[in-house]
């Protein structure tokens, strides 16, 4: 009986080990990772021509730029940021650069990604620009007698400082990982710090192909578009003409612009066309060209005649390099 009871139990033994080596051990979550709510973006981009709002900012020629922007995420719903970035430009004041101070809110309800905020426009370095003749007078007798004082042939004038800012609001709907539709909405008092108040809107699309349309090369491609509308009020006298003594109403313009893209990993290449429809007098008026030629191209608002390109329908070809710290730099 001794023999049969330990027999017994060295097989209850054995069956108890082999049920708990088959029991699931039950995994030990992994705390949770810290949230860290700060991030930077940061990039630059060289292009064939600076085109804003449908006009050259660079006379046709080809600019550099650059950006960086901290960004605060409270929620994962709701951002702040501010930024800075700088732009190669040629004005006809001879500006330096264009450098832009920024921030803002972007908060996101679902589908809807919002974005609010202020955007400073600041172009150091500049002189006060004349025209060589007003009614066979040397100088236009608009800009203080100095030294620096520029001297434009076409009868143009700018201020030396150009300097403005716009507040801004807008809205981005993302319907599918393909489609995304936005309108933009920006306003300033002073437009380039002419007197006159400016009121820019557009709507924009985006259609992003499949990841797979050009295979496993991560290689993908996006196509996009823009129409907006550039309103604009009435300039103070700086910029006046004999038909307007107090200041020019500047053109209100229609502007557009169609692209493609491809991207590839931090990078960007763009292709876009862009226009408005500016005339050339109307044109060479609001931009204060330094090139504008001609005398056929009378407006009321350019009686000289002076006709401008920096309006016109151009393509322009864009590299640019996007990065942020915690997804890139990590």
């Amino acid at each position: 009986m001794k023999k049969i009871a330990f027999v017994v139990a060295a097989l209850l033994a054995v069956a108890g080990s082999a049920s708990a080596a088959d029991l699931p051990v039950k995994a030990v979550k992994a705390p949770p990772a810290p949230f860290d709510p700060w991030d930077i973006a940061f990039g630059g981009a060289v292009m064939s021509d600076y085109v804003f709002r449908g006009i050259t900012q660079s006379n046709h020629q080809a600019s550099v730029a650059a950006y960086f922007e901290p960004r605060y995420n409270v929620n994962k719903d709701l951002q702040l940021y501010v930024g800075t970035s700088a732009e190669s430009i040629s004005f006809a004041n001879r500006a330096a650069a264009e450098v832009d101070i920024y921030g803002g809110i972007r908060p996101t309800f679902g589908a809807f990604a919002l974005d609010f905020g202020i955007w400073g426009y600041l172009y150091p370095g500049g002189s006060c620009a004349d025209n060589v003749l007003t009614a066979g007078v040397p100088g236009g007798n608009v800009c203080p007698v100095s030294t620096t004082t520029i001297f434009l042939a076409d009868g143009n004038v700018i201020k030396k400082d150009v300097s403005f800012y716009e507040v801004y609001g807008k809205a981005n709907y993302t319907v599918n990982d393909n489609w995304q539709f936005g309108v933009n909405e920006y306003y300033t008092p002073s437009f380039l710090n002419s007197g006159a108040w400016g009121d820019y809107a557009s709507i924009t699309g985006r259609y992003t192909a499949p990841s797979t349309i050009f295979g496993k090369s991560g290689v993908g491609m996006y196509v996009s578009a823009e129409v907006g509308r550039q309103w604009l009020g009435t300039t103070d006298a700086f910029y006046r003409v004999a038909g307007f003594p107090n200041g020019i109403p500047y053109p209100s313009y229609d502007t557009w612009n169609i692209g493609i893209g491809f991207t590839y990993k931090v990078f960007t290449l763009d292709l876009r066309y862009s226009g408005t429809d500016l005339s050339k007098g109307n044109c060479s008026a609001f931009t204060s060209a330094f090139n504008a030629s001609g005398t056929t191209n009378v407006t009321p608002i350019n009686p000289g005649g002076a006709g401008s390109n920096w309006c016109g329908s151009v393509g322009i070809v864009k590299l640019s390099a996007d990065l942020t710290a915690m997804t890139n730099l990590k």
